[in-house]
C-alpha cells in the first residue's frame, strides 16, 4: 500500500441535537466549518456531535472524494484493519469504535447502554428504538471543563438524602425508604444492589402527577433551604436542571441518585455498559463501541424504556473518583511533546492525547497493530507518514492504517491531537 493509502484526511459529519451548543460557540460547529469550507454555521442552530468512523448513520468520507471510509476498508481490509482486527471483530469493512466530539449546552437524557446480549434482544424486538445489535461502553475525555451525572452515589449518601429530603422519601415511599436506610448499613453488596434497584424502580415508576408535585417542592426546597441538602453544590444543580426540564423525574433519578461529576480539561471517565449517566455541560472527546443504542430515563422528550432500564442496570455504586481514568504512559512514542494513553478495560478502543506545551517539535509514533483516527483540537502542525505530509489544524481528521509509522509535527505550543485506535488482544 502506498503512503497516501496509509495516511489521509477524512471529512466527518455532524449531528444537530437540541442539547448542542449554539452556532459558533460549539466546538463541533467550529471544527466542521474549519475543516470543510462548504459547511456554513447557522448561528441560531445547535451543533451537538461530530462523528468520526464507519457507523452507517453518519459515515466519514475520504477528503476530496465521495468514498465512505467503510468502502475504502472493504476494498483492502487486511491493510486498512489488519488481520488481527478482522479475526477479532468479524468485520471486513467496519471500525469497532466510533470516535466523537460533543459540545453540550443542555443536559442530555439520563441514559444507559445495553451489553451485547441485551443489545441483540432489543434490536430484534424493537429496531426502531434500538438501531443496532452492539454494546456501547464509552469513554469521555474533557476538552473544556465538563459536568456530568455518572453512576450511582455511595449508598450512605442516598440513605442520608432519604432522611433529609421529604419529597424524595415520599416519592420512593415510606416502606422502601425505611428498608433502604436500615438495610444498606448492614447488607452485603448483592443485597445492597437489590435495595438500590427498589429505590430506583419506585422513582421511575412513579405517576407523572406525583413526580411533578414532588419535583416542584424539591426545587422550592433547593431555592429556600439549600442547607437541607448533604452536598453544597446540589441545590444549585437541581435549580439549573429544572430550568432546562421543569419538574422532571431526572431531578430524582439523576440529581439525587447519581454522582455529580466535574472534570478538568484532560481528565476522563469510563462508563461501562449498563452504567447510568448524563452529560450536563462542556466539550468532550468521546469514544465508544460502534453503536447508537440508548435506553433513556429522564431529561428527555424522547422514548423512555423504563422497564428495560430498571431491569438492565448493574446497580454498581460508589464514589465518582473511582470512575475517573488513570493516565498512562505510551512507550511506543518518543521525541518532543507528551503523549498520554487513556486505556479503558475493553477491547474496542483506547485513545492517545498528544500535546506540545513546551513549544514546537516532532513526536514520533511506531506503527500500531490496528487502524486509528486522529482529530486536531487546537493549534497547528502537520502529520507525516513516509513521503506524505498533511497540514493539521483544528477540526482536521485523519485515518492512519495499521503498522504505519507517523510523525506529529507541532508548529506551536497549542498543537493538540486525540487519536482513537484499536489493536488485537
Amino acid at each position: 500500500m502506498s503512503a497516501s493509502g496509509k495516511l489521509f484526511r477524512l471529512d466527518a459529519g455532524f449531528q444537530q441535537y437540541d442539547w448542542g451548543k449554539i452556532g459558533s460557540s460549539s466546538a463541533v460547529a467550529q471544527f466542521s466549518a474549519h475543516s470543510n469550507p462548504s459547511v456554513k454555521i447557522h448561528e441560531n442552530e445547535p451543533y451537538a456531535e461530530l462523528w468520526m468512523g464507519t457507523h452507517h448513520k453518519v459515515p466519514s468520507y475520504k477528503s476530496g472524494t465521495k468514498k465512505p471510509l467503510n468502502e475504502l476498508i472493504a476494498a483492502d481490509p487486511e491493510h486498512m484493519l489488519g488481520q488481527g482486527i478482522i479475526n477479532e471483530f468479524k468485520s471486513k469493512n467496519q471500525l469497532p469504535f466510533l470516535f466523537k466530539v460533543l459540545s453540550i449546552q443542555k443536559v442530555l437524557s439520563i441514559q444507559a447502554h445495553p451489553d451485547k446480549q441485551l443489545a441483540r434482544q432489543l434490536h430484534a424486538a424493537d429496531p426502531k428504538n434500538y438501531p443496532d445489535d452492539n454494546h456501547k461502553p464509552e469513554m469521555a475525555i474533557a476538552v473544556t471543563d465538563f459536568e456530568g451525572l455518572c453512576g450511582f452515589k455511595p449508598l450512605d449518601e442516598i440513605a442520608d438524602e432519604l432522611k433529609r429530603i421529604p419529597e424524595f422519601r415520599s416519592l420512593v415511599g415510606e416502606e422502601t425508604s425505611e428498608k433502604f436506610i436500615s438495610g444498606v448499613e448492614s447488607g452485603n453488596e448483592q443485597e445492597n444492589k437489590k435495595l438500590l434497584k427498589a429505590v430506583f424502580s419506585k422513582v421511575m415508576h412513579a405517576p407523572d402527577s406525583e413526580v411533578i408535585e414532588h419535583a416542584s417542592k424539591l426545587v422550592k426546597r433547593a431555592e429556600e433551604h439549600p442547607e437541607d441538602f448533604n452536598k453544597p453544590d446540589l441545590p444549585a444543580l437541581l435549580i439549573r436542571l429544572n430550568k432546562q426540564f421543569p419538574d422532571d423525574v431526572g431531578l430524582f433519578c439523576g440529581g439525587l441518585l447519581l454522582n455529580h461529576c466535574v472534570l478538568k480539561a484532560g481528565e476522563a471517565i469510563f462508563l461501562r455498559a449498563k452504567d447510568p449517566h448524563a452529560y450536563i455541560t462542556g466539550d468532550i472527546i468521546e469514544c465508544m463501541a460502534a453503536s447508537d443504542n440508548v435506553v433513556r430515563a429522564g431529561f428527555t422528550p424522547k422514548f423512555k424504556d423504563v422497564e428495560n432500564l430498571v431491569n438492565m442496570l448493574t446497580y454498581q455504586y460508589g464514589n465518582v473518583e473511582a470512575q475517573k481514568m488513570a493516565l498512562e504512559n505510551f512507550p511506543r512514542s518518543s521525541g518532543d511533546g507528551e503523549t498520554v494513553l487513556y486505556n479503558p478495560p475493553i477491547d474496542e478502543f483506547a485513545v492517545l492525547q498528544t500535546t506540545f506545551k513546551n513549544g514546537t517539535g516532532i513526536r514520533k509514533f511506531k506503527g500500531l497493530n490496528g487502524p486509528s483516527i486522529v482529530i486536531v483540537t487546537k493549534g497547528n502542525g502537520y502529520i507525516q507518514a513516509g513521503d506524505v505530509k498533511l497540514k493539521a489544524e483544528p477540526g482536521f481528521v485523519f485515518f492512519i492504517a495499521p503498522q504505519t509509522e507517523a510523525e506529529f509535527i507541532a508548529n506551536d505550543k497549542d498543537f493538540t491531537t486525540y487519536r482513537a485506535f484499536v489493536e488485537p488482544k
